[in-house]
């Protein structure tokens, strides 16, 4: 017996007949499919079947409609089968359509004995709910078969299961299913009814779910990840798997990730649909700090812009990104503006929002202001420290814009707390790059920007360029060469200093000096020899800012005595700058040309000394020897 299939054109209908020799005396119609049946086979096994064709005896033809049976007429021709006799073959691809079809129909156990009822309960709560695969495959028929689906519970139970199995070891999902472990001989191998297998377990990331929950509907998926929630697996988890599901649906975060090469594509979303589901991911995602990367928030962000999300899911991302902005990488930070007015190539104000949250944050954790020994001790270990490099680099990445307006520029690096930069050569290097793009700005422009500089935090490096910047004003290259000056004078200070402990803390010799010994004296002539080394090129630097003092000096009395005799003063102090390309250095150059060279002789006859010590550290070792 079976049940044939045949096309009515006529009527539009798909015509399936029972092939058992007897004419049908019941037609049942189902959507745009008509059923030729018998009434003793339907009425036999389900009470509602029965009722309606007790309704219809009184017709000449028996015609039931069957409309709203769930899953249409792809579970009323499984269920006619199961009718007439035919043996099913259930899966959790149709357990689901059957148990819902048959509770429709009433074909309970006081209708027949192993109704279908029965038989599909059984196969669901006995194979499919203790098998991963099963349930997943189970839940995603759901879909098909709400509310139905949802009022026998199956959908919960479903998720129960597959919430309960995502926390475990998933060997415990398949061949052989237990549910409360895995038994292994004592040589470690797994153990099914007592009988070696020979397998090894394997130990699994718990993130091993990760890609069969992304196969799920997103209202099912969603209800999948509170009840985990719920149920207390770890926050960076949860927000791993949410990830995982918003790369693989989101275009616009695909194209930003560097390991989606095995994630299988998926049908692209409309954006709609993509706006609203990573408007929903946001409000799932944990608020933690450190559970999600920042490259994927600042990606998520990114993609919340193009798509338009609402203002509250694109400044929660702002505040998660904040919370860990020492984690971001430049390149990451750098979000183009997708603003019609298109007024800066990069947004400046989101990147600037973000960084206002990362510093309340800092300072609600209890962050204080350290000296400035502290933060050069250990820079690298200070967060905040990371985020004003970050925010240097930034703003030397953004600053060759032209339309990159000075307030906004200046209030972005001004938001930095001084102690946060150990040295001002990042915010330089920043300035400089803006003052060359935008020429233009006048000298009372310049010098606004430069206040943001602190001189005494340049580097030895820095300073030199910054000396020789033509792009700076004067009164900044003034203060460059005053502090790089103090800085030579602390660096000699600091050579002659451990000279003079050397010599302290050596102790008198008097006999045969042992090996070790011996060895300690060789160790300090080669230090007294880099000293050396070290001392000549800073006397060496000392003698050219001396010269260029005096040159310099002298080159000003020349031009102020042809502006004299011009009548003239006023022009000379104007041309004479620009003239010499150096912004007058001179106002300091008179004032310490003079402790310059005394610095320079008391160093050249503590140098002397300093050679005649190795010397005769040399001649009592050869003595020695």
């Amino acid at each position: 017996m079976g049940i044939g299939c045949t096309n009515n054109s006529k009527l539009t209908l798909t015509t399936r007949f029972c092939t058992t020799g007897l004419p049908s005396d019941v037609t049942v119609e189902v959507g745009d499919m008509s059923f030729h049946l018998h009434k003793f086979p339907l009425l036999s096994k389900s009470a509602f079947l029965e009722r309606s064709i007790e309704e219809n005896s009184d017709q000449e033809e028996c015609i039931i409609k069957l409309n709203d049976i769930p899953g249409g007429a792809k579970s009323f021709e499984l269920v006619a089968r199961f009718c007439y006799g035919v043996k099913i073959e259930l899966s959790p691809a149709n357990v689901v359509y059957l148990r819902c079809a048959s509770e429709h129909l009433e074909m309970t156990e006081e209708v027949a004995e192993e109704n279908l009822i029965a038989q599909s309960e059984m196969f669901l709560n006995q194979v499919v709910l203790r098998n991963w695969k099963d349930s997943l495959a189970a839940l995603e028929t759901c879909d098909d078969l709400l509310p139905h689906a949802e009022d026998l519970q199956i959908v919960n139970r479903c998720i129960e299961s597959l919430a309960s199995k995502a926390t475990s070891n998933p060997n415990l999902f398949g061949w052989p299913i237990r549910e409360h472990g895995m038994m292994q001989s004592p040589g470690g191998s797994v153990l099914w009814n007592g009988i070696s297998t020979g397998a090894r377990p394997r130990n699994f990331n718990s993130d091993w779910w990760y890609g069969d929950a992304s196969s799920l509907s997103f209202p099912m998926y969603k209800r999948l990840i509170s009840t985990m929630e719920s149920r207390g697996i770890r926050p960076e988890i949860i927000a791993g798997s949410l990830t995982y599901y918003a790369k693989k649906y989101l275009p616009g975060l695909r194209r930003h990730s560097h390991s989606m090469g095995t994630m299988p594509l998926t049908a692209t979303l409309s954006e709609v649909e993509q706006k609203k589901l990573l408007e929903e991911i946001d409000r799932l995602l944990p608020l933690h700090r450190g559970i999600a990367s920042t490259k994927v928030l600042l990606g998520l962000l990114r993609t919340a812009m193009i798509l338009k999300a609402s203002p509250t899911c694109i400044s929660n991302l702002e505040k998660r990104i904040g919370m860990q902005l020492d984690q971001a990488t430049l390149e990451d930070l750098l979000l183009p503006n997708f603003s019609y007015t298109m007024e800066t190539l990069y947004n400046v104000e989101c990147v600037h929002r973000i960084l206002d949250h990362f510093l309340a944050m800092d300072q609600a954790n209890g962050g204080e202001s350290p000296c400035l020994d502290d933060v050069m001790a250990s820079p690298s270990l200070t967060p905040i420290t990371s985020v004003a490099k970050l925010i240097d680099g930034y703003l030397a990445e953004i600053a060759p814009d032209i339309n990159l307006k000075p307030p906004k520029f200046q209030a972005l690096a001004s938001a930095i707390p001084e102690y946060a930069r150990p040295l001002d050569d990042g915010l330089y290097r920043a300035i400089d790059i803006y003052l060359k793009a935008h020429s233009w700005l006048s000298e009372a422009e310049r010098e606004q920007f430069c206040r943001l500089l602190d001189c005494q935090k340049l580097s030895l490096e820095a300073c030199t360029h910054a000396a020789q910047n033509e792009r700076l004003p004067l009164r900044v290259v003034v203060q460059v060469l005053f502090f790089e000056q103090l800085q030579l004078r602390t660096s000699i200070a600091g050579c002659l200093l451990v000279s003079d402990n050397l010599e302290g803390s050596r102790p008198l010799r008097s006999g045969i000096a042992t090996s070790g010994e011996a060895g300690g004296w060789a160790t300090a002539v080669r230090e007294n020899q880099v000293l050396k080394v070290g001392m000549d090129n800073m006397r060496t630097r000392l003698a050219e800012l001396e010269k260029e003092c005096s040159s310099m000096r002298q080159e000003i009395e020349k031009l102020g005595g042809r502006a004299g005799k011009g009548g003239g003063g006023g022009w000379a102090s104007r041309v004479v700058p620009r003239r010499l390309g150096l912004k007058v250095r001179s106002q300091m150059c008179s004032a310490q040309e003079g402790s310059v060279s005394e610095q320079h002789r008391s160093m050249s006859a503590k140098l002397d000394k300093l050679q005649a010590k190795v010397s005769k550290q040399k001649k009592q070792l050869a003595a020695d020897a």
